[in-house]
């Protein structure tokens, strides 16, 4: 007997095997594919996704940010610790970068007077004091200076040191908040949260601090430099300023003004704001005055935080009187 099957049978079985194997090539290859395209997107954040980048000029506000915004939230302060950031020049590629930035948080009060030259687009700029502007203190004429890798500059113009009045500090940091609200970078429950702990903890800085400052109302205290006015007019104390650097031994004929100044005060404080020499100190005290540091933070501190400054700059006060 002959089979059933003849050639031409065969023949289109065959055919029809091979279509089914490309077929199944072809099924478990897109599989593979789809499987490939799920794990990039698991992988890759769609922009959507993005934590928003905020660029700041101070320390301060970089701190502020960072509490009110948290880990959502992408804060830069790109001054080298070296430098004050009230006087520091960023390169073209830095400008860049805060061009390219979502938000530009600046103090205000003529602070970082590099904004003025650069080219920053309006619609991202906050200007965090922009609420007490018209409070703002001038110094009206001012010697230029130097210290450290900064060059020479003046504290001529608007005082800027907005923050070491702490009721200022808030309202800068209600700015910064109102901002981050508008643009929708976090929920407004986390941001509300956030901006409530941080100025619960700077109310609780202003009352020590007014405790503490009521011991020296009324008295007049030198400052190292002309950046303690808004400390001065919040906790009740007269300054008179000079120049002097911490880490530098002043010149004869600094002592010798200081010494002209001592005839028309009788103060016995001097406020610095860092940790002066010792040489310093001593020379101080042998004309009776003593000296006590605050130090207003404007750049980022090698230990701790913005608020640990600040409490430790309390202690230094509360110890010294």
């Amino acid at each position: 007997m002959t089979s059933g099957r003849g050639p031409f049978r065969v023949r289109r079985e065959r055919a029809l095997l091979r279509a089914l194997l490309l077929l199944a090539t072809i099924f478990a290859g897109g599989c593979a594919q789809k499987g490939r395209d799920s794990s990039l997107n698991e992988r890759t954040p769609s922009p959507e996704h993005r934590k928003p980048v905020v660029y700041t000029v101070n320390y301060p506000l970089s701190y502020f940010a960072e509490r009110i915004g948290g880990p959502g939230i992408e804060v830069v302060f790109p001054t080298p610790a070296d430098l004050d950031p009230a006087f520091w020049m960023p390169q073209a590629e830095e400008v860049l970068r805060y061009q390219s930035a979502d938000l530009i948080l600046l103090n205000g009060a003529d602070y970082a007077k590099w904004v003025r030259r650069a080219t920053l687009p309006p619609e991202k700029l906050v200007d965090t004091s922009a609420s007490f502007a018209d409070s703002f203190l001038v110094i009206p004429n001012a010697i230029t200076h130097s210290h450290g890798p900064s060059g020479k500059h003046s504290h001529a113009g608007t005082v800027f040191t907005t923050w070491i009045d702490f009721t200022q500090a808030s309202r800068q940091a209600g700015a910064i908040y109102d901002a981050f609200l508008a643009h929708d970078f976090a929920d407004s429950l986390l941001l509300r949260r956030n901006l409530e702990a941080l100025q619960d903890e700077l109310r609780d800085l202003d009352s020590s601090l007014r405790s503490i400052t009521q011991k020296l109302s009324g008295q007049t205290l030198f400052a190292s430099h002309p950046i303690f006015q808004y400390f001065a007019r919040r906790y009740g104390l007269h300054l008179v300023a000079v120049l002097w650097e911490p880490s530098e031994y002043p010149a004869q004929e600094q002592w010798d003004h200081l010494a002209a100044l001592q005839k028309k005060h009788a103060e016995s404080w001097m406020i610095w704001e860092k940790e002066p020499l010792p040489a310093s100190r001593q020379k101080l005290l042998q004309m009776g005055i003593k000296s006590v540091v605050f130090d207003p933070c404007a750049n980022r501190p090698s230990d701790g935080d913005f608020l640990s400054v600040m409490r430790a700059n309390l202690e230094n006060l509360r110890a010294a009187l």
